[in-house]
């Protein structure tokens, strides 16, 4: 597993899904179907998106973390 950190390359609109894609080992569309298909259930889905866009450091400024 490689570390949690939004990549600058096959990004869409934070790179969330393609974070937790490359940290699991799947791929990005496979995970964006995944967020997609979550979305009809209730729960709080855009708003841990939009905190793990906030949260989840660039690629570029990730510095060596433990998770």
């Amino acid at each position: 597993m490689s570390s949690l950190a939004r990549p600058t390359q096959g990004r869409m609109i934070g790179g969330v899904c393609a974070a937790l894609a490359r940290r699991f080992g799947t791929s990005d569309t496979t995970m964006r179907v995944i967020f997609l298909l979550s979305c009809l259930l209730p729960g709080p889905q855009f708003l841990l998106y939009i905190a793990l866009w906030v949260l989840l450091p660039s690629e570029g400024k990730a510095r060596t973390t433990a998770w």
